[in-house]
């Protein structure tokens, strides 16, 4: 059994993270005047995902042989969910004393030893992005991808389009894209075969175009924070299938898409874009869809070009729009918001005694 010092261990992991800081802060040995030209050390940032049973001393085996290997750990998250384990580790590669290929074999023999799955992505591992598309029958989406792809607005490649039907294969055809059809006659998931075709072509994003499955644990702790799916509804409100017909049933005046990032909980992602839409009175389902399918396009396509550019981020369960948020619609039209108050009703009473 292998044995593992704790203390030891959280003393070399603060100490590191101690140096890391004294690097990137700014020289304090210079004249005032001349600090500003003293750029801070940028940092390379390496991902680690470990999938696989739970067991102990999981985290210390992986952490350990870092640390060997002068890896500095940014950050580090772990989760159990359905027997499950994820661990995700951000690394500063920068005081590496091993190349990334020798970094990455050790990592996998280690994984072969525990029984884990160990993935590393480095940041030059390339240049375009690589997405893999999973849809079931319903074409609006992939459509919308497809077209933004084609005219070179979309920011990297369709490897694959993936669904659980194939009614879909011939619009990938159409534009040369490989389909794989994973699913039985009744439409249910082999989730084994798609790892296995995420695998094959180096998957970097997965966008669900409508794909109506649920991924289980041990597909979206591989791809945290990199799977993308758009619902028709504005969440919170209405999660899970049939949303457009509890609108209806609920009588909702105004009804709207949401794009999210996946997690294990349903439709409980953190959301990047929304669109809205009124209802009319005598609205059914088919209107709602007729009103709502392409503003689901709308919205998983900005949700897709915000992630492949790095625009957004997600902390603590929340998305963040980086400094050029201008360029994105993310909600409501800027012509909503003439017609929206400014200040709650409650402060209209203290401007008239102001005026007075």
């Amino acid at each position: 059994m292998y044995w593992c010092d704790i203390e030891s261990l959280a003393a070399e992991f603060e100490e590191s993270r101690t140096f890391h800081r004294r690097k990137t802060e700014m020289r304090t040995d210079v004249p005032t005047n001349a600090r500003a030209e003293v750029e801070p050390m940028t940092t390379d940032i390496a991902e680690i995902t470990v999938i696989g049973g739970d067991d102990t001393g999981l985290v210390a085996r992986v952490t350990s042989l870092l640390f060997e290997r002068g890896l500095n750990i940014e950050d580090l998250d772990q989760a159990v969910r359905d027997g499950v384990f994820r661990m995700y580790i951000a690394i500063d590669t920068s005081e590496m004393v091993c190349t990334e290929a020798k970094l990455r074999a050790d990592l996998h023999t280690l994984g072969d030893d525990l029984g884990l799955d160990v993935q590393v992505r480095f940041p030059s591992d390339r240049e375009t992005q690589q997405i893999a598309v999973l849809v079931t029958k319903e074409s609006h989406c992939l459509e919308a991808l497809f077209e933004a792809w084609a005219n070179d607005d979309l920011g990297a490649d369709i490897g694959v389009v993936v669904g659980n039907h194939d009614d879909l294969e011939p619009l990938a055809d159409h534009y040369d894209v490989p389909f794989h059809d994973i699913g039985d006659e009744g439409g249910q998931q082999n989730e084994d075969r798609l790892l296995e075709v995420l695998s094959e072509y180096d998957v970097d994003l997965i966008v669900l175009a409508r794909y109506m499955r649920i991924l289980s644990p041990n597909v979206v702790f591989r791809y945290e924070d990199r799977i993308i799916n758009v619902h028709p509804s504005l969440l919170p409100a209405f999660p899970g299938a049939e949303a457009y017909r509890q609108a209806v049933e609920e009588g909702v005046r105004i009804a709207g898409v949401t794009a999210h990032y996946v997690t294990t909980d349903l439709d409980q992602g953190p959301i990047i874009t929304q669109r809205a839409f009124d209802v009319p009175d005598d609205a059914d389902v088919e209107t709602m869809k007729r009103r709502g399918q392409p503003l689901e396009a709308d919205a998983l396509l900005e949700a897709v070009r915000l992630h492949l550019r790095g625009d957004v981020s997600v902390h603590r369960g929340r998305t963040t729009i980086r400094e050029n948020s201008d360029e994105y619609l993310l909600g409501l039209p800027e012509e909503v918001a003439e017609i929206t108050p400014d200040r709650p009703i409650d402060g209209i009473g203290r401007a008239i005694t102001d005026d007075n």
